[in-house]
């Protein structure tokens, strides 16, 4: 496990109170923020290319719940009936609504519903690894932080898409996240900070839940939003009271790329800072009390609910970080023994019924706003779990399982109700069909309309494939 560490703030030359992040506490932070375009917002280079037609309009989302520390593949989607106990674990099995296929006991709601959903069985995860957890997020083998010192230079799926396609409207984020920790989301990389994701939890008010899913009773203040005594939005949209700061800093920044096209393209950076279309987004209180309610009062449920909103508004991609704690993840259930991670018994099965009613009331609501073909709902992690229980003295934990793991997804427009794959007798291994983080890849940035052979430029100018080793998985087209 690597421990938690700190990554250096953006602009840390500049000293200016020493927040990590997109920070307006100031007309300077404002500036910096505009000028140079933190936490996934589109830049004036972006602006400038969209509006000359090099980037095609579109309504595709993703909405990518990422359940970070590797659920198990035999306690949720690809259960084991017929095996010994040490092997099938302590659930027992439900059947649902595609004949032949059955669920863990735990998730009634997505087996009643899952003519909407695919299941893949026979996910390939032999290059993966959590914290950092880079493979599938980015659709590239070498992704990996632990053996590779570049891995946190691959740009995440979510980072291209907000190059080459945008938001749907302007003043929204296009790559937004809620993130428990960094080393759980992969980031903008070489395209640049710019691309970096949204940091969605400074940007809405949600409950605070400690790194055992305790709801602590305090609920985060949207600071994003909030500005400094004598600031106003008026102010900080108007151009004039922003020249004299400019002015001061154009010599420092004068070979900036992120200073061209100020005139006009930064003033729509500005726009997406302090317009009222992403103020509004986030705010979970503009919601009908009967559809909060219908979602619940747990946080990660809260924020479903704003991911559907962003997606309503304009967002491209959005990933909840399902994780009550920084370090491997919640997910992470080695054994009850090992706290805070428990077992399958004490540790996985609370988060099943959360997960089973976030996931089927957010697919239900996409569809009933007509939003759901337009919007691809992926439910996954970074590996499976051990078929034998019991591991690192526990009396049923599974230990990491890099050979296999199970996912699935839902809306798009695709192709749903099936089962993609196999594994063997015990779970442990494919038996048919794999399925790998390149095809993951192809098969989101076809979804998009994204050609398969884009490229992009690494520091040294060498171009790199956005999808390698990879073809789109034709069984959802």
């Amino acid at each position: 496990m690597l421990p938690n560490h700190c990554h250096p703030h953006a602009f840390g030359s500049w000293n200016a109170r020493d927040l990590e992040g997109l920070v307006v506490c100031s007309r300077r932070g404002m500036l910096k923020a505009g000028l140079a375009g933190l936490a996934g917002l589109s830049l004036p280079d972006l602006l400038k290319r969209r509006a000359s037609g090099g980037v095609s309009s579109h309504r595709k989302s993703v909405i990518l719940l990422w359940m970070a520390g590797g659920p198990s593949q035999i306690d949720t989607w690809d259960p084991k009936p017929d095996r010994p106990l040490e092997n099938r674990g302590p659930f027992g099995t439900i059947p649902t609504r595609v004949p032949g296929v059955f669920l863990c006991e735990h998730l009634p709601k997505q087996a009643a519903l899952l003519d909407k959903f695919t299941i893949i069985r026979s996910v390939d995860c032999k290059h993966s690894n959590h914290e950092p957890n880079k493979v599938f997020q980015t659709g590239n083998l070498t992704a990996e932080g632990r053996t590779n010192p570049e891995a946190e230079n691959y740009p995440a799926i979510g980072a291209h898409i907000a190059k080459l396609t945008g938001s749907k409207q302007p003043g929204i984020p296009p790559y937004v996240t809620f993130q428990t920790s960094r080393s759980h989301i992969a980031q903008g990389g070489w395209l640049g900070r710019q691309f970096d994701p949204f940091q969605a939890g400074n940007a809405s008010r949600l409950p605070i839940y400690n790194n055992v899913g305790v709801d602590s009773g305090k609920v985060a203040g949207a600071s994003f939003f909030q500005l400094p005594g004598g600031l106003s939005q008026e102010r900080l949209a108007t151009r004039r009271h922003l020249l004299s700061d400019l002015d001061a800093m154009r010599s420092a920044l004068e070979h900036s790329p992120s200073v061209e096209g100020m005139d006009k393209f930064g003033h729509q950076a500005i726009d997406l800072l302090t317009g009222r279309r992403a103020q509004e987004a986030f705010d979970i209180d503009r919601e009908p009390q009967s559809v909060r309610d219908r979602y619940g009062k747990h946080l990660w449920c809260q924020q479903a609910l704003l991911a559907r909103r962003l997606v309503e508004a304009g967002s491209s991609f959005v990933t909840l970080d399902l994780s009550y704690h920084t370090a491997s993840g919640t997910w992470d259930t080695h054994g009850d023994n090992i706290p805070p991670y428990g077992g399958i018994s004490k540790g996985l099965k609370p988060l099943l019924p959360i997960f089973d009613h976030l996931i089927t009331t957010l697919v239900a609501d996409l569809e009933e706003r007509g939003l759901l073909d337009d919007t691809l709902v992926i439910a996954m992690g970074e590996f499976g779990r051990t078929p034998q229980m019991g591991t690192q003295g526990s009396t049923d934990g599974r230990n990491h399982w890099t050979s296999v793991m199970s996912m699935c997804l839902a809306g798009g427009g695709l192709r749903h109700g099936q089962v993609i794959g196999s594994t063997e007798r015990d779970g442990g291994h494919i038996s048919e069909r794999p399925v790998t983080p390149g095809d993951l890849a192809a098969t989101i940035y076809q979804y998009f309309g994204v050609p398969l052979d884009s490229t992009y430029l690494d520091p040294t100018g060498r171009p790199r494939f956005l999808v390698e080793h990879g073809a789109p998985i034709d069984e959802l087209f």
